[in-house]
């Protein structure tokens, strides 16, 4: 396996489609507005968080249950901001649209600005020929509210390229979140 450079992430992005849309370079303001950065970094792809997000919250005392998730234990919220609650999460999804290619594995980091508050997002693998937007999931694992803002970067991608393609890939197995859109909950 090796780490995949920044020449080789916008030629897949510009002839494979691979992210979409895509930033060819590091973008740190927004209309002379300072922004947590985005875009195209030297080894991987900061992406940027969408306004859409879910609040998980305990109004209906739900259990939380993998196999058998009770969708009311998010309030949907449509902003630029989305403030999470203390020692709580939220689910967002990210702008970029991925298609990954058989013989590249996708490794989801979180970005240092938002884990130097105590927001932590979720590592995730986008597996061989995964497509979709990425639902993410950001922990405030502090006992104060905090902020995650919308149209900007929030978490890093690393994309591992293997020196043979995998004998099955999740489009191959029918993965349930393939193609997905939106933030997606849990599925079995």
């Amino acid at each position: 396996m090796s780490i995949k450079s920044d020449r080789w992430i916008r030629e897949m992005a510009q002839k494979h489609q691979m992210i979409a849309p895509f930033e060819e370079t590091q973008i740190r303001q927004n209309n002379r507005v300072r922004v947590i950065s985005y875009g195209l970094s030297s080894y991987g792809y900061d992406v940027r968080c969408a306004d859409e997000f879910k609040i998980f919250t305990n109004i209906h005392s739900a259990i939380v249950d993998p196999k058998n998730f009770d969708a009311r234990s998010f309030v949907d919220l449509k902003s630029d901001v989305c403030v999470i609650p203390p020692n709580s999460f939220v689910l967002a999804r990210t702008i970029e649209y991925f298609r990954i290619p058989r013989n590249i594995l996708t490794i989801c980091l979180g970005k240092s600005t938002y884990a130097r508050c105590g927001i932590i997002v979720n590592v995730t693998p986008l597996e061989p020929e995964w497509e979709g937007h990425v639902t993410l999931e950001f922990s405030n694992t502090t006992n104060l509210p905090a902020k995650i803002y919308a149209y900007e970067g929030i978490a890093q991608m690393i994309f591992l390229e293997s020196d043979e393609s995998c004998e099955v890939s999740y489009k191959d197995r029918g993965g349930k979140y393939q193609g997905q859109k939106g933030v997606t909950l849990p599925r079995t």
